[in-house]
């Protein structure tokens, strides 16, 4: 029978015991390793052309579209704020496209121009603008492998049609994906509903 004496002598249990071990602390090293870490970018304007460029700028730095809103701000005054984020090990390659209309059918005419074009939805928002009034803004993304994109703009003044009209899109394949109410230029107040289908 062998007695671990020394550093140079080992008990017969403690080598399997070792041959164990040491794949589990490559285990334990390899998971911390790829415990992933987030880097944040807020990008805040009340110009919807400049939340574009900083959008794109943000893309080429490796960062991705997480969240939109619009509305007043502490200090900012009205303004549209976006928040993009990015993992450690994120590629770039994406590209932004911003939409902003006060009139619904020129929001329908955009969305699909893009969408043959391979830019999909990430988000939508309402914000008040110097000129424009309480715009519709919609941003769209496109990857490296990108896919074209059927959309539906759906605006009513009376909830009331807003279930039928719904209804009649999805059963043309029509995905449901935000719904807001907006204060348009030229329609007044309008729930406004954006769906999309892939048609490929």
């Amino acid at each position: 029978m062998q007695v671990l004496l020394s550093g140079t002598t080992m008990h017969p249990i403690t080598r399997p015991c070792l041959a164990l071990l040491v794949p589990l602390l490559a285990g334990i090293t390899t998971f911390a390793a790829e415990v992933p870490r987030y880097e944040y970018r807020v990008l805040a304007t009340a110009k919807t052309s400049t939340m574009e460029k900083e959008l794109n700028e943000a893309a080429a730095a490796g960062f991705s579209f997480s969240s939109v809103m619009g509305g007043e701000t502490g200090l900012g005054g009205k303004e549209v704020v976006v928040v993009m984020k990015k993992t450690n090990g994120q590629d770039g390659g994406k590209r932004y496209k911003l939409l902003a209309t006060a009139r619904t059918s020129t929001l329908q005419k955009e969305l699909q121009a893009a969408g043959d074009e391979g830019f999909d939805y990430c988000g939508q928002t309402v914000f008040e603008s110097a000129f424009g009034g309480r715009e519709v803004s919609v941003i769209l993304e496109r990857s490296a492998t990108k896919r074209r994109v059927e959309y539906r703009v759906l605006a009513t003044t009376r909830t009331s049609t807003m279930e039928k009209e719904l209804q009649g899109a999805g059963a043309a394949g029509f995905e449901f994906l935000e719904v807001m109410v907006g204060k348009t230029a030229m329609g007044g107040k309008e729930v406004i509903s954006i769906l999309r289908k892939y048609p490929d």
